[in-house]
């Protein structure tokens, strides 16, 4: 007689992915530094140097070497950096200028990636971190995490155009709007506005404010979610408390 016990499923494999996302969720270096790696030869796969970057791999099933040294997951870092206004959000600069990762060049950190952007003239709260999973939670343009910003224009707008902001307009496709637009403080000739966004699209304030007839003077980013830049000096860094990760996760969920 036949056992009429069920067969007993085999437990799920978790996804793999490509050889350059994995290395990139681990903590190791971005996505394109991995491809470039694994192009150069630099990345073996069981022993084996793999050059294709999109090869289905496992890390927790798989040795996976970069530069002769097994890759383990790096320990999850998650800093805030108060960006000058000048310095450029790139890992490298074809022309030479300063970049973000210069102002942490010597505090012996593992690879981070910036968490959003900032363009060159924009100063402000940026946030760095090894946790691709978490980076990509706060980018999402789905996501509900509201950004802050404090802008100095030339002119001063009256209440048809600071509620022209929120209404919206189209620049090149786009529908660019703010969440809110307030007066800070006004002088004879330009004011500083209070900027908030949902969501990030390229120079997303500039241009919305351009089309309005406002040239920006400065924009500095005061706050992300909950995280504000309080008194973090211009070109310093520090560590995010476990709270501040948490909530930051949480609220872009």
């Amino acid at each position: 007689m036949k056992s009429s016990r069920p067969t007993p499923k085999s437990a799920p494999q978790p996804p793999r992915h490509g050889l350059a996302r994995v290395l990139s969720k681990l903590g190791v270096c971005s996505r394109s530094q991995a491809e470039i790696a694994i192009k150069a030869g630099r990345v073996t796969v069981g022993g084996r140097i793999e050059r294709n970057p999109e090869r289905p791999s496992d890390a927790q099933r798989e040795r996976i070497a970069l530069d002769g040294v097994d890759v383990q997951a790096a320990a999850k870092l998650y800093i805030a950096v108060n960006k000058p206004r000048g310095i450029v959000v790139s890992a490298a600069d074809e022309r030479g200028r300063d970049t973000v990762y210069n102002l942490i060049a010597d505090a012996g950190l593992p690879w981070l990636g910036p968490v959003g952007r900032l363009d060159k003239a924009s100063e402000g709260l940026l946030l760095l971190s090894n946790d691709t999973v978490w980076a990509a939670g706060i980018t999402e343009p789905a996501g509900s995490l509201v950004k802050t910003y404090h802008v100095q224009i030339n002119g001063l707008p009256d209440a048809v155009a600071l509620a022209a902001m929120v209404a919206g307009i189209v620049d090149g496709g786009e529908r660019l709007s703010a969440v809110s637009a307030t007066l800070l403080r006004s002088g004879e000739r330009n004011c500083w506005l209070e900027i908030v966004l949902d969501e990030g699209r390229n120079r997303h304030i500039r241009r919305l404010l351009e089309v309005l007839g406002f040239d920006v003077l400065r924009l500095l980013r005061v706050s992300i979610g909950g995280l504000a830049l309080g008194d973090l000096a211009k070109g310093a860094w520090r560590h995010l408390t476990a709270d501040e990760v948490a909530t930051l996760r949480v609220a872009a969920g």
